[in-house]
């Protein structure tokens, strides 16, 4: 079975490189997050007609938003306020061989890497706190995707000296990350399958006038896995070039590929 994770920045604004990315590589799951619409406006029919006739939604009017869409029956309707404030941010389900998808959205933090000084920034780390509470308790096989807004590694950013105090790559909420991982020995499979230091990245600026060619991209979307499953992990993919995709979102998709 594959599992597909994209922030996809407005579900419908961007429903033709949804279309396009389901009809070229047809996940069985695909997590989006900052779908930025609402549960009774969402496009169900676009997704009905390619196959995917079981949704989860936990949606929010013109900001954050996330979805499961699945060829596979989703059982349970799982959601966790993490940031303590009523934003949509989290849903998650159990498919049909057992295994939990958990798709979050972690909040980006404003612009200041100071809790003093930016509400944003101390969300962000409390939001992250209350998921490595959660991860501590989790005693089943479960794969976490989604946008964490974190690059952890040197190797996730364009230049790790450059961004040290730009919020999704400060040593605070990297620390924060880290015990997040310790909490359940999560096993990143982005990095078991594309070792540090190679490149690997998910989101390029808006601001860019080439993002190709400068390639200043960061780390910041993720999956996953419970120590029980990480193994069963056959493959994980990237699709790049849908940063390129008409008017494409500043993330891109990635896909991992479980024996189970």
């Amino acid at each position: 079975m594959t599992v597909a994770s994209w922030n996809i920045n407005s579900v419908r604004f961007r429903l033709d490189i949804v279309e396009r990315f389901l009809r070229e590589h047809a996940p069985d799951v695909l997590c989006l997050q900052e779908t930025k619409v609402i549960d009774n406006d969402f496009p169900h029919a676009a997704f009905e007609a390619l196959g995917y006739t079981y949704r989860l939604l936990n949606g929010q009017k013109m900001h954050h938003g996330v979805a499961m869409l699945s060829k596979l029956p989703l059982i349970e309707d799982r959601r966790y306020d993490w940031q303590d404030n009523g934003e949509a941010r989290h849903i998650g389900a159990r498919l049909p061989n057992g295994l939990l998808v958990e798709n979050v959205y972690v909040p980006a933090g404003g612009d200041i890497p100071d809790t003093a000084k930016n509400p944003k920034f101390a969300q962000k780390l409390a939001f992250l706190e209350r998921m490595t509470r959660w991860s501590a308790n989790l005693r089943e096989p479960t794969l976490i995707v989604g946008d964490f807004n974190i690059a952890p590694l040197e190797s996730d950013v364009w230049s790790h000296k450059a961004l040290l105090d730009v919020v999704s790559h400060t040593p605070i909420e990297v620390e924060h990350l880290a015990r997040l991982a310790a909490a359940h020995d999560w096993v990143d499979l982005g990095r078991r399958f594309v070792p540090a230091p190679q490149r690997l990245y998910t989101w390029w600026s808006y601001r860019a006038a080439d993002w190709k060619a400068s390639d200043r991209g960061r780390r910041l979307d993720h999956i996953w896995a419970s120590p029980a499953i990480a193994d069963k992990a056959t493959r994980f993919e990237i699709v790049e070039d849908a940063r390129n995709w008409g008017k494409p979102s500043d993330h891109i998709p990635q896909l991992v590929e479980l024996a189970l």
